[in-house]
């Protein structure tokens, strides 16, 4: 695979499911270089084998699809004139989009009413003034930002204080009226019009107001309330605990359902078809901060008190993308598992069930009856579509070949492998090399997170840097998620541990294990986590002969006030006290760096801020480190998986020259 076979990677969404089980809908995306964007449509996928997918809808960036309970429309986010995302509709069966929203910046998520009569949605409404809500003034004019609170801005967003996300409620459109016309100029009174247009879509009701951001939003099972979390980032500093209300979409009163003394912190809102409230939830802790391998398990609302069902010890259901989805009486939920994602069948009393299982990772779910409709990934395709009738055991049977064009670029199937730690543990992780005897050079790539875990999943790095000549080397250290809370709590004010060698123990595990790896010849590279991990590495060990930094967490000190999650994450990972700090501080060590190093940044990451890659590399620099820094403009955190594709090459280019001139393969 080359860098420019990103276009390859075809993507699906979470599938929509027809009530009556014939039809699923669902986002295909890639990335696209000559629009450098993600481009994508709906299509519609016959579950009964009688017509072929197609494609719905023609848009540049069509995304989250959404079926009308009733079966009857689709809802969707469309970029507007102005790129915005809002939400539009169209028959199921395909008709003309339906615009139904203008909101000045978008709308991030929405949700159907059970009488498929109209849309729940959330829309962040920016102060006046600002964001382009006075025509012809500028950013850098606009008046100054009181911020009171702790958390001020979000990795993607930007400042968060002065536009806080609000729900609103719109009726949903007839697709099949008269289209809409702008009114020409009229005289007064002329055809009763008065000069205005006909024909205008009914407009949104706020329904919630003032300083607080809402979100995660879903009716009632009576359809007479929206549930949405709150985040009042003014009231409240560092607390995680969430929450939750229900607001009538008569007037916008609002009741609580469960209170921040509940102590959960809360990934998704769900209600089940008899009325109960299903939430994916963990333990916020005592300090309402703990969200180190949180345990995230399935909780059901009784009475206003959440009850837990499944054992977080068991079973983690927190992975990016895992949600509910109502079979029967049961639940359906995905759960993270050495390198998997799973799709688990969970009965009301905690009965665990497997659905689907193996090599795979289960992206989104939808159910209709007793069909299942999943999307998957694997170490074939980055998407496909497919069907499990009849529950746990039945075979699943596969819709789609999107990975088709993805296979033909010569994909290595990594071989995955267990090292025994020198204390003992075991590391799990995989190994893929090129083709031929060899020896190759070795490059050793760490994952963020920490509680994250490399996947089952076609993964872009590996494979470009397989084609270009470089076996791979990747592992699970201890800290990363899918083997348990104790695995993933084990670096907790630990940083630069056990994490640190396990992932050393795991490359010499490697090169013993394959004779083609050439020990003499050794890069180490990371993201995020894996950026710290890689600076840690390079400051302790020096047998590399390149490092790549990117977007790391580099100083714990400097991290709790410039990053989003600032307020928290350093506190509990690496402690608060400055000892403690410096004693997992790569910017502390790096005086003891002697590897040649690239240091790569976003300029608008907020998660991982440039300061820490900046004061980085010029700290190498005063150490007298050959060292290199790449800043990648109007990119945020996520550069490497969801960046402008031209960029995501352009980052592709970079890596490989520095490995050219510092790795060599011959």
């Amino acid at each position: 695979m080359r860098a420019a076979d990103i276009e390859k990677l075809v993507s699906v969404s979470r599938p929509a499911v027809a009530p009556d089980g014939t039809f699923a809908i669902a986002a295909v995306s890639r990335p696209d270089l000559r629009a450098n964007l993600d481009v994508g449509q709906l299509w519609r996928f016959d579950l009964e084998g009688r017509a072929p997918a197609r494609r719905l809808t023609r848009g540049v960036a069509d995304r989250a699809p959404a079926l009308s309970p009733d079966g009857a429309l689709i809802a969707f986010l469309r970029g507007d004139t102005s790129n915005k995302p809002q939400i539009h509709v169209i028959a199921a069966g395909g008709s003309e989009p339906v615009q139904v929203t203008d909101q000045p910046l978008g709308v991030s998520e929405f949700a159907w009413s059970p009488d498929s009569e109209r849309l729940a949605y959330v829309a962040r409404v920016p102060e006046p003034g600002r964001y382009g809500s006075i025509e012809g003034l500028d950013a850098a004019a606009e008046a100054p930002r009181h911020i009171t609170g702790i958390r001020w801005h979000a990795n993607g967003v930007g400042y968060i204080g002065d536009r806080p996300a609000h729900v609103f409620v719109v009726p949903a459109p007839d697709v099949n009226a008269e289209p809409l016309y702008a009114a020409a100029p009229a005289l007064p009174g002329e055809w009763g019009t008065d000069g205005e247009s006909q024909g205008v879509p009914a407009a949104s009701t706020q329904l919630t107001h003032g300083t607080a951001s809402y979100g995660g939003v879903v009716f009632t099972a009576d359809g007479t309330e929206v549930l949405a979390g709150v985040d009042e980032i003014e009231a409240r500093t560092r607390d995680l605990r969430a929450r939750l209300v229900a607001i009538s979409v008569d007037g916008g009163a609002e009741r609580e359902v469960l209170s921040v003394d509940a102590g959960l912190s809360v990934n998704e809102i769900a209600v089940l078809p008899d009325g109960t409230i299903a939430l994916l939830a963990s333990d916020a802790g005592a300090g309402g901060i703990d969200f180190i391998a949180p345990g995230v398990a399935l909780f059901l609302l009784r009475d206003g008190v959440p009850v837990q069902i499944t054992d977080p010890e068991l079973y983690d259901l927190g992975e990016v993308g895992s949600h509910i989805g109502a079979i029967g009486d049961d639940v359906l939920v995905q759960d993270r598992t050495r390198g998997c994602l799973r799709l688990l069948r969970v009965t009301r009393a905690g009965g665990v069930t497997e659905v689907l299982g193996g090599d795979v990772e289960v992206l989104g779910h939808g159910v209709a009856g007793d069909r299942i409709v999943a999307t998957i990934a694997n170490a074939e395709t980055f998407g496909e579509i497919v069907v499990i009738e009849g529950g746990a055991g039945s075979e699943p049977r596969t819709l789609t070949n999107f990975g088709a064009a993805l296979r033909e670029t010569g994909l290595v199937a990594p071989r995955e492998i267990t090292v025994t730690a020198r204390d003992g543990a075991e590391v799990h992780g995989w190994i893929a090399t090129p083709a031929g005897e060899g020896p190759h050079p070795v490059i050793l790539n760490i994952h963020g997170g920490p509680f994250a875990q490399y996947s089952v999943h076609v993964f872009d790095e590996t494979q470009v840097l397989v084609d270009a000549g470089y076996a791979v080397v990747y592992c699970n250290p201890r800290g990363s998620a899918g083997y348990g809370r104790e695995h993933g709590r084990s670096i907790r004010g630990a940083m630069g541990t056990v994490d640190y060698t396990d992932v050393l123990d795991f490359l010499e595990g490697a090169l013993a294990s394959d004779v083609t790896l050439d020990a003499g010849r050794l890069g180490i590279m990371g993201g995020s986590y894996g950026g710290f991990m890689t600076a840690w590495v390079i400051a302790h060990d020096h047998r590399f002969a390149g490092a790549i930094v990117e977007r790391g967490f580099l100083d714990p000190v400097s991290f709790q006030g410039t990053s989003d999650i600032g307020s928290f994450f350093g506190d509990e990972y690496a402690g608060t006290s400055p000892e403690a700090m410096a004693a997992q501080s790569p910017m502390a060590h790096a005086g003891s760096v002697t590897t040649p190093t690239l240091v790569m940044h976003s300029e608008l990451d907020f998660r991982c801020p440039l300061e820490q890659a900046t004061r980085y590399y010029t700290a190498l620099k005063r150490a007298d480190v050959d060292a290199e820094m790449l800043i990648f403009p109007g990119e945020n955190h996520e550069l490497s998986r969801g960046g402008q594709p031209r960029h995501r090459v352009q980052r592709f280019a970079a890596v490989l020259d520095w490995w050219a001139r510092r790795l060599p393969v011959h």
